[in-house]
This record gives C-alpha cells, structure tokens and sequence, in this order.
C-alpha cells in the first residue's frame, strides 16, 4: 500500500511487522522534522513582516508578497477596484539594437498607410499606440485572461511603456476600465499578430465584463502581415524575437521564454511571491520596444520601391527585394515587380528563390509583351535543373510555335518538357505537332 511517497509493511496475516512498525516510526520523524523547518520558515517571515507592520514599513501581508516592492509603479484605484500600473522610459538617446529610439518621432504622419491597406489614418506618431498582452493561455477563448497589457508610445523624451497588471482576477475590471481611458489619447493601434490573437481576446474580456471594448475607433496595423512579405523568403520564422535578433541585431539575455509565461503567473497566483512578475514585465516591454522598432522598418520598405529609397531603408539583400517584389505583383504592378525581381537575382538567392525569382522575371516580360526578353529567361531555366524547367521547356514551345511558327523546333521542346512533366496539354501540342509537320512533309513529297 502507498500514501504519500511513503509504502508500509504488511504481514502474511495484514498486520504490520516489527520491522514495519519501525519504518514507519522513522518516516514520521523524517516527516515531523520537514514539517518543523517548514513552519520555522514562515514563522521567520511572519515575524519580519510583522516588525515591518509595526515600523510603518510595509502592508500587513508582507513586502516581498507586493508587485510595488519589486518594481516601480504604482496600485491605481477607480470605480471598478484596484490594480497595478508601471511605466519604463526608454530615452531617445538609445539604440535598441540597430535602431535609433529618437528617429521614431520623427516618422510621418502617413507613414502607416502602405502596409495597413489603405485602412490606416494618417496621425502624428505620438497618437500611435503599441499593444502587447501576456496571458493566462496561448490559445485564447473566454477562458484566458490578458493579466498584463503593454501599451508603448512615441514621446519627445523617447518610447515609454505603461503596463497594467492584473494581480489578481478581481482586479480584471479595474486594469480594462484603465487601458480603455489610455486609448482615448490615440488614433491607431499597432500590433504584431494583434488582429488574431490581442484584440479579439481583449473584446471578450470587455463583454465578458460588459463593457463595450474601446477599439472600434482605432485604426489598427497588424505588423505581421507586412513583416511576412518582407522577410518570410530570408528567414525560417517571422516570430518577433526572430526579427529582433536578425534585423535589429539585438540578442536578450536571460529572458522568460513565452511558452513558460502563463505557468508562472499561475506560481504567482498560488505562491504571491511577486518576484516572479518582474521577468514578465520585462518581456513584455522589450516585445513592445521591439515592435515600435519594426514598425520603423517595414513600412518604409513598401513606401517607395526605388533602390535609393529601399536602401536608405535598410533592403538591401536580394530575399527582401523578392518579398517586395511578390507583394508588388499581387498588387498589379508589374513594372515596379520586374524591377525589383531582377535586383533580387542580382543581390543574390538561394538557389530555391532564384529559380522562382527568374521564373517570375519570364512571365512579367512576356505579360508585358516582350518575348525575346521572356525567351531568354526561359532558355536559361530550360537549360539546367529545377523545379520550373518543365514550365519553361513548354514556353518554349509555345514561343517556337506561335511567334516562330518553327513546327520541328516547338515539338522538340515539347518532347522535352514531357520528360519533366507530362500533361495532357503537352501530349495535345505534341499532337497537333506531329499532325502539323506531317503535313507539310506530304505536301513537300508532291
């Protein structure tokens, strides 16, 4: 029989053994001694809090149980309770990584607008707001709360962030009714994945509360979106601190991974040593710097698409010129796309990314009616190994075929391409073909 990680002897006839007996009488010991040290502990505690009680020193459950004791900030009282607040100053004069935390006042009012689908107001970059939320769970639903929420903002002494804390699930109506007083100084919300995972979660907590959330009246740019076209085809993850590593260049140390977030507010909530919150504050006010330093880069990228101005930018290497050049030619420019395809080819790409790269340089010169360009390029594809071959062997037939009318030679390329990647398109042109020259030998025989 078991309890408790401790096993008892039982005899043949279910009475415990003289050496049973014995064991139990030293893990009882062991127990009461565990016990002793434990209730020594807290006695401990209980006595400096009470001699701080009694100095004036602290609130009755002790210091180190309080967020305020561990980081600066402050418990704000409204009509809907308490909870906590803290706010960082990070000084114009600093870089966060590569970037320059003064330059970001001086953004323009419109900056926004390229990458946020024409959806965005222009507003002065101190009326942008930059929300993150740590939560009780990474899936979202009406049962996970946000207990931390971010807010950064562009001043003229830097990038402050003010963050509302949730101590405690009572404090939920407090910290809401505190954010949504905040957003009334601003005109757009910026986040990163905010628009699947923040808002929609903050929405539920203000009905839950039944409270109208405060969002509809914000523009809001979901940097994600604008991040992926720009970097997805030179790095493997477009995570944050993916981006922060390899294009800010700022590497953290020692930071509370946000998978483990939620299990240690939950250590919190079972233990109130608030010591634990400080790594979490930290976390989520670096994420927001962060994201305020993106969102200096990722639009500029999309504004002007010229090699000045995408260099002075920063876009420089040839996955970044792609990804632009995508975006450009899923929005009809074709011109702009070609340009910026090529330039990616001769920055430089992984072998992957050429191939698809030139193969989007072929289709744009032919759609802009300039085959011998196209031909060139599907030659070049056409004459070593890679995915598109195949396509770019029956370009070529189709070229020879109706610009040539050279019959033998489109047949050819299209016995080729068959090789690669038969089709029942390909077996009706090797038809016509066949039936074509065919023709003409019969004529020639007469």
């Amino acid at each position: 029989m078991g309890g408790g990680g401790y096993t008892w002897q039982i005899n043949s006839e279910g009475a415990l053994g003289s050496r049973g007996v014995e064991d139990i009488e030293n893990q009882l010991a062991r127990l009461r001694q565990r016990i002793a040290a434990i209730d020594g502990k807290f006695a401990a505690r209980r006595g400096a809090e009470s001699a701080s009680v009694e100095a004036g020193l602290a609130p009755t459950r002790g210091a180190r149980w309080f967020i305020e004791e561990w980081s600066h900030g402050e418990v704000v009282r409204n009509e809907f309770g308490e909870h906590f607040q803290t706010e960082r100053l990070f000084g114009r004069h600093k870089h966060h990584g590569s970037a320059d935390i003064g330059a970001l006042a001086e953004l323009p009012h419109d900056f926004l607008d390229v990458v946020g689908e024409n959806e965005i107001p222009a507003s002065p970059p101190e009326r942008w707001a930059f929300l993150d939320t740590e939560t009780t769970g990474l899936s979202g639903g009406t049962g996970t709360y946000a207990f931390l929420i971010g807010v950064g903002r562009i001043t003229p002494e830097g990038f402050r962030v003010r963050q509302f804390l949730m101590r405690e699930y009572v404090e939920e109506g407090s910290l809401l009714a505190a954010l949504e007083s905040h957003l009334a100084d601003f005109d757009v919300l910026i986040t990163y994945n905010g628009k699947s995972y923040d808002q929609p979660l903050l929405e539920t907590r203000y009905r839950m509360a039944w409270r109208k959330p405060p969002f509809a009246r914000l523009g809001h740019l979901d940097l994600l979106h604008g991040a992926r076209r720009l970097w997805k085809l030179r790095l493997e993850s477009c995570r944050l601190m993916e981006l922060e590593q390899h294009i800010l260049g700022f590497e953290r140390e020692g930071d509370l991974p946000g998978e483990l977030i939620p299990h240690v507010y939950f250590d919190y909530l079972r233990t109130r040593e608030a010591h634990h919150l400080v790594p979490i504050l930290h976390h989520n006010a670096i994420d927001i710097l962060t994201l305020a330093c993106l969102t200096a880069i990722v639009p500029a990228a999309f504004r002007r698409t010229d090699s000045e101005s995408l260099s002075r930018a920063g876009v420089r290497r040839g996955e970044e010129l792609a990804g632009i050049a995508k975006w450009l030619l899923s929005s009809n420019e074709h011109e702009q796309a070609l340009a910026l395809f090529k330039r990616a080819v001769e920055a430089g790409l992984p072998d992957a990314l050429l191939f698809r790269s030139l193969w989007n340089v072929a289709l744009l010169e032919k759609k802009l009616d300039r085959p011998q360009a196209a031909l060139q390029v599907f030659t070049e594809l056409a004459g070593c190994r890679n995915e598109y071959r195949g396509r770019a062997l029956e370009e070529l037939a189709k070229h020879y075929e109706h610009e040539e009318s050279n019959a033998a030679l489109a047949l050819e390329f299209t016995e080729q391409a068959m090789r690669f990647e038969a089709s029942a398109g390909l077996e009706r042109r090797r038809a016509r073909l066949t039936k074509r020259l065919s023709k003409a030998k019969s004529r020639r025989l007469l």
